[in-house]
């Protein structure tokens, strides 16, 4: 079965006058070509997968998305279109929690420089300065993750679903430990941009899916996306653990903005391209730097990592939960982004080659006509 897999990746990258064309279902006409290096690396980062992994993946080339879809099943890569399919995206949740936050500020709701004890109704620990852009691009001085949600003490399999706004309280009010002080460095925080998501829901009197909802989904029409996994629960891909094996999906709760969001890369893509419009304040906010980390110096905006090469930004993020693992990044200035959404388990050891792929299609991207 090994060798059936090989021969069909070998036959979708080498046929064709340097391009492939997938077929799904025996229709040709499915979708438009792959480059022969874009469909080489898609089968080099893929090709160790476990059965039943699926890939959704968007190309978006001066500001035009096509969608490629596989499914690895039988030791076989198949083709299929699941632009419409719905992955857990992790921690992409994290540019939407940002947009949330650009949309009040734009609105002149708050200040980036705000200081969040003002709209909490309960005290942080030793009267603790923290803003909301400290929140956003993790110089908080936060944790990762809080002392009262420690890997054994919770179902490792869901791991935030009792994590609730009593415990969230209890270790803002008691157990709080910077890791440094709010502003001095970078240090990635799922608590603080949970607690973003929180503090944001608070201020509108609603849920953070009818902040999502209100702000995000139906202006850029995006049906697909959601924290309620009910909604899409025909669409949802079921996620793979580390091993291969079915694992249950994630539930964020109090923390939902960290990373409780599922989404299509149909969704993302109107997202993504709506990023293109220079116009839209609330989404150039979101993007606009705040901080330079020390180790490499890239930029933070608020959500996105920005790199700069050579003197062109990218602006991504990356997402991971137990069943799944997630890949975006765009290029304004050329109108070109990636987004893959898979079935993966972040814990899996070669999780990582779907941010490599996407890395290596953006790429790919600048070469082709």
């Amino acid at each position: 079965m090994k060798n059936n897999f090989i021969c069909i990746l070998l036959f979708l990258i080498t046929c064709g006058c340097g391009k492939v064309k997938i077929a799904v279902n025996g229709q040709k006409d499915y979708t438009p070509y792959l480059t022969e290096p874009q469909s080489k690396y898609i089968f080099a980062e893929s090709k160790d997968f476990p059965n039943n992994t699926q890939l959704a993946l968007a190309m978006i080339k001066d500001g035009k998305a096509q969608f490629y879809g596989i499914k690895r099943e039988n030791d076989t890569i198949i083709s299929l279109d699941n632009r419409e399919s719905v992955f857990e995206i992790g921690s992409i949740s994290k540019v939407f929690t940002a947009t949330l936050l650009a949309d009040l500020v734009v609105k002149q709701r708050l200040n980036l420089d705000d200081n969040i004890d003002n709209y909490l109704n309960w005290p942080l620990k030793d009267d603790v300065k923290i803003t909301f852009k400290q929140l956003s691009n993790h110089t908080s001085g936060l944790p990762r993750l809080p002392s009262n949600l420690l890997p054994d003490s919770v179902d490792l399999q869901n791991p935030y679903k009792d994590y609730d706004e009593r415990k969230l309280k209890q270790y803002m009010s008691e157990d709080l430990e910077l890791h440094q002080n709010p502003g001095e460095k970078f240090e990635y925080s799922n608590l603080g941009v949970g607690l973003l998501g929180f503090i944001l829901s608070e201020i509108d009197s609603t849920s953070y899916e009818d902040l999502l909802q209100a702000k995000i989904c139906t202006q850029y029409y995006m049906d697909h996306t959601t924290t309620d996994r009910k909604k899409i629960a025909d669409k949802l891909v079921i996620g793979l653990g580390p091993n291969g094996n079915v694992t249950p999906n994630w539930d964020l709760n109090v923390l939902v903005g960290a990373g409780g969001i599922v989404s299509s890369v149909s969704d993302l893509s109107k997202f993504a391209l709506a990023q293109f419009n220079n116009s839209n304040q609330v989404l150039a906010l979101t993007r606009k730097s705040t901080f330079t980390t020390q180790e490499n110096k890239s930029g933070i905006g608020l959500g996105w990592a920005i790199k700069t090469d050579l003197g062109k930004k990218s602006f991504s993020h990356s997402g991971g939960t137990g069943g799944y693992r997630s890949f975006l990044i765009i290029d304004i200035e050329n109108k070109n982004g990636v987004i893959i959404l898979s079935n993966i388990s972040a814990a899996h050891k070669n999780s990582m080659n779907i941010d490599n792929l996407g890395t290596r299609l953006i790429e790919s991207l600048k070469n082709t006509e």
